[in-house]
């Protein structure tokens, strides 16, 4: 049995649409620590394929033990929560898992988590999961993802459109930005068991291309002229602090146009700028069989979400 965790989220939902065109749904669990989230006619249609549906919250050791018994391989979806909340909740769903009697899990790391050179707030959290998961005594895979295509072209777009600027500390750094589908197609496959046991896999996309040259994209796509700002780091923060964004995750989200902090954006921005996101690999085509989709590819989709000329 498979058990895919994060459902009702946009990564979570794609491995879950994934592994069923490779696996029968009696074969399937899948949790999610909020089931009304979910479109319960997505649910009714899982549920008519055999899938199982149980309630699974990180916060509650108990629960998820109860909702991963059953299974054998478990996808582990990274919490939203950046700092020590994060860290501790990946620990409880390691524990649910071991006590569920899990024997592999696949996480969903970041690129660099790996790394002693990565300064970016998010390796933080990675980096104690994956060591945590290490001394687990399960097997595993981790798939350190490199920062998502989708989030500049539909996120960080809609913002930069509001006063036709892209905000960023980036500068003209580059990074081999990934599409969220590509990493979900690659979570399956580790999940199924087409990696080596006990290996991390950086996964990028094909090409090196900076947050400008997105920018550009975008406005010419779109037909919105959009002026680049290169901003500083502090610069940034004091931008976001103006959108409401706080700069801690444990803060008031209430304003704030994103899911994200500031630490964990800016840290971010400033990671492409010093180049420690310009890693190519080739793990995309290895274990999907096509090569990674590009910013170009996905241009067409995000457009759907901006504002018309």
């Amino acid at each position: 049995m498979y058990i895919i965790t994060g459902v009702d989220g946009n990564f979570g939902g794609k491995v879950a649409q994934e592994i069923l065109k490779e696996v029968s749904g009696d074969q399937l669990i899948f949790t999610s620590p909020a089931l009304e989230r979910i479109d319960q006619a997505k649910i009714e249609r899982w549920k008519q394929q055999g899938v199982s549906i149980r309630a699974a919250d990180y916060s509650n050791t108990d629960i998820m033990t109860e909702a991963f018994r059953g299974g054998k391989r478990l996808f582990l979806l990274s919490a939203m929560t950046v700092g020590e909340v994060r860290q501790q909740q990946h620990r409880n769903a390691i524990d649910a898992a071991k006590a569920a009697g899990i024997e592999h899990i696949t996480y969903t790391s970041f690129l660099g988590a790996d790394r002693p050179d990565t300064f970016q707030v998010v390796t933080i959290d990675h980096r104690a999961t994956e060591r945590y998961l290490q001394q687990s005594g399960l097997l595993w895979n981790t798939l350190r993802d490199n920062l998502y295509l989708e989030n500049y072209l539909v996120a960080f777009a809609a913002i930069a459109f509001k006063d036709r600027k892209w905000h960023t500390s980036a500068g003209e750094g580059t990074a081999a930005f990934v599409a969220r589908d590509d990493c979900a197609r690659v979570a399956v496959a580790l999940l199924l068991g087409k990696g080596e046991p006990d290996t991390g896999y950086d996964v990028t996309g094909g090409e090196l291309i900076s947050v400008h040259d997105i920018c550009n994209m975008v406005a010419k796509r779109s037909g919105i002229p959009l002026e680049y700002d290169a901003m500083s780091d502090d610069d940034l923060f004091a931008y976001y602090d103006s959108l409401g964004v706080p700069r801690k995750a444990t803060g008031d989200f209430s304003r704030s146009p994103y899911p994200w902090c500031s630490e964990d954006i800016v840290t971010n921005e400033a990671g492409v700028r010093e180049g420690t996101m310009r890693v190519v690999s080739n793990v995309v085509e290895r274990f999907t069989g096509r090569k990674p989709l590009t910013a170009r590819d996905l241009l067409d989709k995000a457009a759907v979400t901006w504002p018309k000329s």
